[in-house]
């Protein structure tokens, strides 16, 4: 059948300083899954980072964009899932950037690629960054296990870089209450607000403490 399945991680740039602080809000948490758009854009392809409300967030490089071209034009879906958010200084400014685990599979095999993404999404949601450049015993070994395989191998940080700072690279506290918000929990998304709300009441009463104003 052909190439089933391909994987790697990629970084992507923000358009504008909006984009970039979208990145930190809770509309993009790591390992969200996202769509990719492709594009023509000045004889260049494109490739763009699309989130679940329909917003382009940023866009890959030009080398990242045609790899993921000629793969759509394979027939193969494509699928991004954000694994960190960093910033980088530029003078007196900055801009963010993130990086995605970018998948690309055969459609013939949707079920079982589509609950393997949600098991690396969830992986990363963690901190953890799965191995994901697999070949095709790893799409073997997806397929036979209907996705429910995942890889043990991982990949560390990413590379401290001077002028660098990585924001996001797993989920916070708040962020598990947006998502239990998102999957219709509200009773599990009241009580981790609440309890986030006592947390922080604990901290001003510790530094009033402190400082002496009680």
């Amino acid at each position: 059948m052909g190439n089933r399945y391909f994987g790697t991680y990629e970084t992507f740039k923000t358009p504008s300083q909006k984009e970039g602080g979208a990145l930190m809000g809770s509309d993009n948490l790591v390992g969200d899954r996202y769509s990719i758009e492709l594009e023509m854009e000045e004889g260049a392809h494109r490739a763009w980072v699309v989130n679940r409300f329909g917003k382009r967030i940023g866009f890959f490089g030009p080398g990242a964009s045609r790899q993921l071209s000629l793969l759509r034009a394979q027939g193969l879906e494509l699928v991004a899932l954000l694994s960190y958010v960093g910033f980088e200084r530029e003078g007196k400014a900055g801009s963010y950037f993130g990086e995605c685990a970018v998948l690309a599979y055969h459609p013939a095999y949707e079920e079982a690629f589509s609950r393997f993404a949600d098991g690396i999404g969830a992986r990363l949601a963690e901190g953890v960054r799965p191995q994901i450049d697999l070949g095709e015993e790893g799409a073997q070994r997806i397929i036979e296990s209907d996705g429910a395989w995942s890889p043990k191998q991982t990949l560390g940080a990413p590379r401290k870089q001077e002028g660098v700072m990585v924001m996001k690279q797993r989920r916070s506290f708040a962020d598990k209450a947006v998502e239990q918000g998102r999957a219709g929990n509200p009773g599990c998304y009241a009580a981790s607000i609440l309890f986030i709300v006592a947390a922080l009441g604990l901290v001003a009463f510790a530094v009033a403490s402190c400082t002496g104003v009680l």
